[in-house]
């Protein structure tokens, strides 16, 4: 990315999997980026990744549903790095089941972590944007956003933060902020791993029977939904704002 001065990005689960990625991607077009994770150790290993090819970035510790720790993370961003104008919401966790096996905390964790953190730092980002006049916030959802079994409460958070995005880009836009979504479809993680051991079948086999309904006929890779997010924060991309972008090898609607 070309710009006259270092933009700072803030990425919440940030510490393995699609987050890293991200992380890594958007310190490789040249941002310094703040690796929020729940355990700021468990940031450890993406920063020494960034910092090792020549990034720069910082891990921290932060309960994304804590408005306390949230504001606490952007402070220590703002301190240590700048004032952020890029935000990336990723942090996420499953608690997956059927509707009848599904508890009230299995509901409220995952509303929890996905929308109300979410919201929270978007929230406290803004105010960075709007004072910069340009900001890009881009919020993970997923193709499970569209209904999938035993996601009554993941794909409720997935499709409310497609709502959230959509609003965030009318409310934001005169400032020079735009809001997007992006939504992975079948992509190789740990949760997708933690998926397939919930239904009780082995990955291998789990694969395969995704890749058999991608018209691209392969799995998807961190890195694929990372490229994706590095075009949305770009200077190029102020004119796409409100969009869901599924990165899934095919269509969806």
């Amino acid at each position: 990315m070309s710009q006259s001065v270092r933009r700072v990005a803030v990425v919440t689960g940030a510490a393995r999997g699609i987050g890293a990625a991200i992380a890594r991607k958007l310190a490789a077009d040249g941002l310094a980026v703040a690796v929020v994770d729940l355990d700021e150790k468990a940031g450890a290993e993406t920063v020494d990744a960034i910092v090792s090819a020549g990034g720069s970035a910082i891990a921290i510790g932060a309960d994304v549903a804590d408005k306390d720790q949230v504001r606490a993370a952007v402070e220590r961003t703002v301190a240590e790095l700048g004032a952020p104008t890029v935000l990336v919401n990723n942090a996420g966790v499953l608690r997956d089941n059927l509707l009848f096996k599904m508890s009230e905390d299995d509901w409220d964790t995952v509303m929890a972590v996905h929308l109300r953190g979410a919201f929270l730092f978007s929230k406290a980002v803004q105010e960075h944007m709007v004072a910069a006049k340009f900001g890009r916030i881009v919020s993970l959802s997923s193709t499970s956003a569209l209904g999938n079994r035993g996601q009554a409460n993941y794909a409720a958070a997935k499709a409310g933060l497609q709502g959230f995005t959509k609003t965030l880009a009318i409310e934001l836009g005169k400032f020079g902020i735009t809001a997007n979504a992006v939504a992975p479809g079948f992509i190789v993680t740990d949760m997708t791993r933690a998926t397939a051991a919930r239904v009780g079948v082995d990955f291998d086999d789990f694969e395969k029977a995704a890749v058999s309904q991608i018209p691209v006929a392969r799995a998807g890779r961190p890195e694929d939904v990372a490229n994706t997010v590095s075009f949305l924060v770009g200077e190029g991309a102020g004119f796409v704002s409100g969009q869901v972008v599924y990165v899934a090898g095919g269509p969806r609607d």
